[in-house]
């Protein structure tokens, strides 16, 4: 069991390591400067090995946590009695979404996204891909047909919070007005 585990820990620090040289690499030079070598040599990898843990260059930039999908359903699920599913989303959004926007190089890893339209697009895909799971779940939580439309518009706005929201003045301010928008609609 203790090879298992020295083993996976060896795996994450293989990607973290791919993950932080990545970043500073595109920070230093632009992304499309950047060649996936010069990642897996500042990493001391080979490209083999990086393409065992990252899809990309795309995905290099980005977390991609496993368990958002099942994080995103288990809010709906999960949420508290009397709790509505809006309410549940908007404080998964809180967490997830805003513990991002205060780590110390937010800045520069939001102009590097926003300013490289390859990134911009994969990081909206990365959130909106979940939208049929989602929809799906809030359909089956609010008791009507899992192709619902207005579930899976929920969904689909709600996964859209992150894009519309990254490098703004107030991040918490503007995922608050957007819950308040789809919570009582248009004023």
């Amino acid at each position: 069991m203790e090879t298992l585990g020295r083993r996976e820990r060896k795996k994450a620090a293989t990607r973290q390591a791919l993950a932080d040289a990545a970043l500073e690499l595109f920070l230093q030079r632009g992304y499309d400067q950047v060649s996936i070598r010069d990642i897996a040599e500042a990493a001391d990898v080979s490209t083999t090995t990086l393409f065992k843990h990252f899809s990309g260059k795309e995905a290099l930039v980005f977390d991609e946590a496993q368990d958002r999908e099942a994080n995103l359903i288990a809010s709906v699920r999960q949420r508290t009695d009397g709790q509505s599913v809006v309410e549940a989303l908007r404080e998964y959004v809180l967490a997830s979404w805003l513990s991002i926007t205060t780590h110390p190089r937010y800045a520069e890893f939001t102009a590097l996204v926003s300013g490289t339209p390859a990134l911009r697009e994969y990081g909206e895909r990365m959130w909106t891909r979940h939208a049929d799971a989602l929809g799906a779940a809030i359909a089956e939580e609010t008791g009507v047909d899992s192709e619902d439309i207005a579930c899976r518009a929920l969904a689909r706005f709600v996964l859209d919070i992150p894009a519309l929201t990254r490098g703004r003045p107030d991040p918490r301010e503007d995922v608050e007005r957007i819950f308040d928008l789809l919570t009582h609609g248009w004023r």
